[in-house]
């Protein structure tokens, strides 16, 4: 269903303004200066990252804040273009046919932006004409979500007047509404209240069931420990764990691995930080050590002279 093979993804440095490249005029920087210090700013958010998600799989991908997700998720819905690597939607290249792979999956950002001066039944409908959906199916698949949701009475809001989790449900229902095979969510119970995360849920394993995916991130590890039937942790733009649940939690927990590999992580960061001090301290023994050579060779040169004299 959905396929990355060695995505790769930087960020480069912003562009300087006109100003900077002004003022660089009256500097001594030379131009292979200005390159080198670009490509030393260069971010590498993802590094050579693999995975496969298949027919009927809720995976969860989990890592800790800047470990590259939402760079990951970006790049596989088309956002993002990337370095390296491919990135394949049931057979279709986000690159080389976006169109045809967008057909096929729905996003969900982690706050998503809807237009705030239309009602909510307008929103949809748009969505809706967007993916080509038959009007009729269309209206079904409204107000069967728009049900699920309790939201049917405020169909005719202005979606400015949403609530956080209201404007959550209408971008949900908005998802579905052209029937997709593949969600990718970035966080997606974020101000979802109890009952309507559990009705989100429900229809995440329908779709799993008629032969779809669901791939998404999240911080709420009991969650996608209970949820999910794969998983994969990403850290520092690197995959550093992936599996079924039962391999990753074997004796332990979601909860564990991921305090584990972040243990790895201080404790590599004290190893190399103890080194410095202890060569610090040398350098300071041999300082000393000079100090009191020269000091000695001065009083014995002072002697001397007054020897001689």
């Amino acid at each position: 269903m959905l396929q990355i093979e060695h995505l790769t993804k930087s960020y480069k440095p912003a562009q300087q303004g006109f100003l900077k490249k002004f003022a660089r005029k009256f500097t001594k920087q030379t131009v292979k200066d200005a390159a080198e210090s670009a490509r030393n700013l260069e971010t590498l958010a993802v590094r050579d990252l693999s995975l496969n998600v298949e027919s009927g799989d809720i995976f969860a991908f989990i890592g800790p804040n800047g470990a590259g997700k939402t760079t990951t998720i970006k790049s596989i819905v088309g956002i993002h273009s990337f370095d390296s690597g491919t990135i394949t939607i049931d057979g279709h290249s986000i690159v080389d046919e976006p169109l045809a792979a967008k057909q096929i999956f729905s996003y969900l950002p982690d706050n998503p932006e809807i237009y705030n001066y239309v009602s909510g039944i307008q929103y949809l409908r748009f969505v809706a004409d967007m993916y080509g959906v038959d009007p009729r199916l269309a209206r079904e698949r409204m107000h069967k979500y728009a049900d699920i949701f309790e939201l049917t009475s405020k169909l005719n809001m202005r979606c400015a007047d949403y609530s956080h989790g209201m404007k959550q449900k209408i971008a949900i229902i908005a998802s579905l509404l052209h029937n997709p095979r593949l969600l990718v969510l970035d966080e997606p119970f974020v101000g979802l209240d109890p009952e309507a995360t559990l009705h989100f849920k429900e229809i995440m394993h329908e779709i799993c069931q008629a032969g779809g995916a669901v791939f998404y991130s999240t911080h709420v590890l009991e969650v996608a420990e209970k949820l999910c039937n794969k998983a994969a942790m990403i850290k520092n733009g690197r995959l550093v764990a992936q599996g079924t649940m039962s391999e990753l939690t074997h004796n332990t927990s979601l909860e564990t691995l991921f305090m584990n590999e972040l243990a790895d992580d201080s404790a590599s960061l004290v190893t190399d930080n103890s080194a410095s001090p202890i060569a610090d301290k040398s350098a300071v023994s041999t300082r000393e050590n000079a100090s009191t050579d020269e000091t000695s060779d001065l009083s014995d040169a002072a002697t001397s002279n007054t020897s001689a004299e």
